[in-house]
C-alpha cells in the first residue's frame, strides 16, 4: 500500500502527540508483512518541541503530496498561529488529504475552515476557547474523537493515540491496528464516543481486578455467556462484578462482551470468506439475524456491506 503520512512540524509543537504520531505511522509492526506507511515530517526549519529539536525531511509544501496529514498541538495558545502552517494544511486538503488534528491541533485545522460547520473535539480544558474563536464550529468537549471523513480531531494525549489507531483501522483493518496495539503496548480500540473524562485507568493486562477475567472471556467469545458465568469465573456476585465494570470499563458486562463480539466479527469479515452463519456462531451472537442487528447498530453498516467496502478499499 502506497500510502504517505506527513506530520506538519513548527516551532511550540506538544512533543508527546508528535512522538506518538511517528511511533504509530513510522514502525512497521514485526507481525505485518505488506508495506508499512510512508512517514514524512514537514516543516519550515529546525523546529523546537519542548526539549528536542526536530529536523523535517520537507517543507510545509510537502504536505500537499500527502495522502494523510497529522497536525500535533501546542503547548501555548496564546501564541499565534504561524499563517504558513495553516495555508500549508488548507492547500494539502484542498489538494484531497485527510487530515487528522491531535489535541490542540484542532485549532489549526478550524483557522484553515476546515471544521466550519462540523462536529469536532479537543483537549477538555480548551474545548470553550476553540468554541469562543470559531463559532461556526460544533465543538463537542465529551468525546475521544470525531471522524468527519476527510476531517478529523482528536481530544488531548492518549486520546491522540486512539485517533492514530483509528485512522489504521480505517486503512488496514481490526488485524493490523491489533498488532500495532500488542507493539505499543496499548488497548487496540476505545469508541470515539466515549468520555473524555475517565477517572479510572484503561485496563491494562495487570494493573486491575479484571486483568485474568477479561482474556479469559475473550478466549470464550463463541460461547452464550452471561454475567453469571463472568462472576462465577471472578469468584463474586453479579452484582458487585456489575459494579466492578462499571469502575474498570466504564460500561456493563454484557455490553463489554458483545462490544468484544463485534470486533471479532469484524475481523472474521476482513481476514476470511466465511458466512454470516458460521461468524455469527463464531462470535457467539446466535443467529446471523441477530449478528446483522447488532452488527448494523454497533458499525453502522450491515456485516455483508462492511465486508465489501473493506475489500474494496484495500483494492
Amino acid at each position: 500500500m502506497d500510502h504517505t503520512v506527513a506530520i506538519a512540524v513548527t516551532d511550540g509543537m506538544l512533543n508527546f502527540e508528535l512522538a506518538l504520531a511517528v511511533e504509530v505511522f513510522g514502525s512497521r509492526p514485526a507481525a505485518v508483512t505488506e508495506p508499512w506507511y510512508e512517514l514524512v515530517v514537514c516543516g519550515p526549519r529546525p523546529v523546537g518541541s519542548g526539549r528536542f529539536l526536530l529536523e523535517p525531511d520537507r517543507g510545509l509544501e510537502g504536505l500537499a503530496d500527502a495522502d494523510t496529514v497529522v497536525v500535533p498541538g501546542w503547548a501555548d495558545l496564546d501564541e499565534p498561529l504561524p499563517a504558513e502552517l495553516v495555508a500549508a494544511v488548507r492547500a494539502a486538503h484542498d489538494a484531497g488529504a485527510r487530515v487528522v488534528s491531535l489535541c490542540t491541533g484542532a485549532f489549526v485545522l478550524a483557522a484553515a475552515g476546515l471544521l466550519d460547520g462540523l462536529r469536532a473535539t479537543t483537549h477538555w480544558a480548551h474545548t470553550d476557547e476553540l468554541k469562543a474563536r470559531h463559532p461556526r464550529v460544533e465543538v463537542d468537549p465529551d468525546v475521544l474523537y470525531v471522524d468527519n471523513g476527510s476531517v478529523l480531531t482528536s481530544a488531548g494525549k492518549a486520546a491522540a493515540m486512539d485517533l492514530c489507531l483509528h485512522v489504521v483501522r480505517l486503512d488496514r483493518g481490526s488485524a493490523v491496528v491489533n498488532a500495532v496495539a500488542r507493539r505499543l503496548v496499548v488497548p487496540p480500540h476505545r469508541d470515539g464516543g466515549q468520555a473524555q473524562f475517565v477517572a479510572t485507568p484503561v485496563p491494562t493486562p495487570d494493573n486491575h481486578p479484571l486483568a485474568d477475567l477479561l482474556p479469559w472471556a475473550v478466549e470464550r467469545i463463541d460461547q452464550p455467556l452471561t454475567v453469571e458465568d463472568l462472576a462465577r469465573k471472578a469468584g463474586m456476585s453479579s452484582r458487585h462484578l456489575t459494579r466492578l465494570f462499571r469502575s474498570v470499563t466504564g460500561t456493563t458486562p454484557l455490553r463489554w462482551l458483545l462490544t468484544q463480539r463485534i470486533r471479532h466479527a469484524q475481523e472474521l469479515l476482513e481476514t476470511t470468506d466465511d458466512g454470516i452463519d458460521s461468524i455469527a456462531t463464531a462470535t457467539g451472537v446466535g443467529t446471523a439475524t441477530t449478528l446483522r442487528r447488532h452488527f448494523h447498530r454497533t458499525v453502522g453498516v450491515p456485516p455483508d456491506t462492511y465486508r465489501r467496502t473493506f475489500r474494496s478499499r484495500l483494492g
